[in-house]
């Protein structure tokens, strides 16, 4: 399996250099030359598997640079029980007629990032140790992406992770998961700015080629590959629960900020796995769904990125978008460079509405969006825990009211879960009057001492302290 870079650089790359890089060098992402296609006969066949084996099983298609047998025991070290919490890794529990919540936040952080980023850490750490190398990760984060990275790279050998994330705009307790870890591979660096502050940080330091192979950069945000292969085995593991055979539809609705998780979805439903539709659902940073709506993408400067009640979406600039883009537009990289380098970076927008690619988006691709509010979070919270006992995250409330809006009949609309709800313990305070339950592992956690530099919104600044921990 060989992958290109959207942008059209002519270099052919196998998984495991493109594992280690990041950003392609032309600045594009890394997608597969072709997606494999899924028959029915092998869906059957996958249908009963356990998710490690499920996971080997689709990684496989994708990964041909690493023996079969070493694969196959980095999906058993990395789905097991003792991680996940359930046999099940992901259980699927119905919440209402037709309504499903796949779990996805049982792992070490409480948050759905955990099921790629487990995987990824063991990845970087077997081909590390293969190639005697070491790697410097240079992450952006809003909240989850940071404490997951964090979790799994730990203690790992030959890995270093310097995670950017927006000064005061994560919840405490998301800050208190990251901050008070002491690893001394682990460097926390709190952005004057917005999340997207730190994401342009990242994609400058990794298109400084220079910088980037002197110092060995890597980086887990979703713009690796790996990380959003990863994410694929649970729209499967969700389609097999919600559905007795494989004849049957299902849709999935997925909070969205970056885009990396309902891109993961694209790349399932392009393998050939029966979704009907796709719910982008966003919160008051609506540019996913102005896009959808429109056609036109539009990012937002720091002034008009609204700091809000689901803070993991609080983003503006959509960085896996632009593989979704990649093959909306045909692959054409010609195009797809003028879209994001001229057009974007230039005018900081781009207009598709009178293309007839857009036109038939939601038909050839499935996507369709939504929009949620402070107010609405509240009240599915309310509602969800008041008639189903189910208290929700306020990511995954976003969710629910978005999956609500695109039910069919007969056609099962899972939910992907985010976070559990101890994560944004003041919005569930303020929509219900109590604290959610606390697992006991982070009792006191806000209390620790913590571990974290402040910088300006400034990459040379981010380079100078990566260099200076690094030399």
């Amino acid at each position: 399996m060989n992958y290109l870079s959207t942008r059209g650089h002519p270099d052919r790359k196998r998984f495991c250099e493109i594992l280690l890089e990041g950003l392609a060098p032309d600045g594009g992402l890394y997608l597969p030359e072709t997606y494999p296609q899924v028959d029915a006969a092998t869906l059957a066949k996958w249908r009963e598997l356990p998710y490690a084996e499920l996971a080997f099983e689709i990684l496989s298609l994708y990964i041909d640079d690493i023996p079969a047998a070493d694969l196959k025991a980095i999906c058993a070290k990395t789905y097991t029980a003792e991680v996940f919490g359930t046999d099940e890794i992901v259980p699927l529990r119905e919440l209402e007629d037709g309504v499903y919540i796949e779990a996805l936040s049982n792992g070490p952080t409480l948050a759905f990032k955990d099921m790629a980023m487990q995987l990824l850490g063991n990845l970087f750490e077997y081909e590390l140790a293969r190639r005697g190398a070491e790697l410097n990760i240079l992450g952006a984060t809003s909240g989850d992406t940071g404490s997951a990275a964090e979790y799994a790279m730990r203690g790992k050998k030959g890995v270093r992770v310097f995670m950017t994330s927006p000064d005061g705009r994560m919840s405490p307790f998301q800050q208190a998961q990251m901050f008070s870890l002491q690893d001394e591979n682990i460097h926390n660096i709190a952005i004057t700015g917005v999340f997207d502050d730190c994401q342009d940080i990242v994609k400058a330091v990794s298109n400084d080629l220079g910088f980037k192979r002197k110092y060995r950069i890597g980086t887990v945000n979703s713009i690796n590959w790996a990380r959003l292969l990863a994410q694929v085995v649970y729209y499967f593991a969700g389609y097999f629960q919600a559905t007795a055979s494989n004849d049957k539809p299902v849709s999935f609705t997925v909070p969205s900020g970056n885009f990396g998780n309902v891109c993961a979805g694209h790349v399932a439903r392009m393998m050939g796995l029966p979704i009907q539709t796709l719910v982008v659902a966003t919160n008051e940073n609506d540019v996913l769904d102005e896009f959808f709506r429109t056609g036109i993408y539009r990012v937002r400067g720091a002034a008009d990125t609204h700091e809000t009640s689901s803070p993991s979406m609080d983003i503006s600039k959509a960085s896996n978008f632009e593989r979704f883009v990649f093959d909306l537009v045909g692959r054409d990289a010609g195009k797809l460079r003028k879209l994001f380098v001229e057009d974007l970076g230039l005018e900081g927008r781009f207009d598709l509405s009178a293309d007839a690619a857009f036109k038939d988006a939601a038909g050839r691709f499935g996507f369709v969006s939504s929009r949620s509010t402070h107010a609405d979070r509240l009240a599915t919270i309310r509602d969800t825990e008041k008639r189903f006992a189910t208290l929700v995250d306020p990511h995954t409330a976003d969710g629910l009211k978005a999956a609500r809006e695109f039910l069919a009949p007969g056609v099962p609309m899972v939910v992907l879960e985010t976070a559990l709800p101890i994560k944004f313990a003041a919005t569930i305070v303020e929509a219900l009057g109590h604290e959610p339950d606390r697992p006991a592992k982070f009792e006191g956690i806000e209390a620790l001492p913590k571990r974290v530099v402040k910088l300006p919104a400034d990459a040379e600044a981010v380079k100078a302290y990566i260099a200076q921990n690094c030399d």
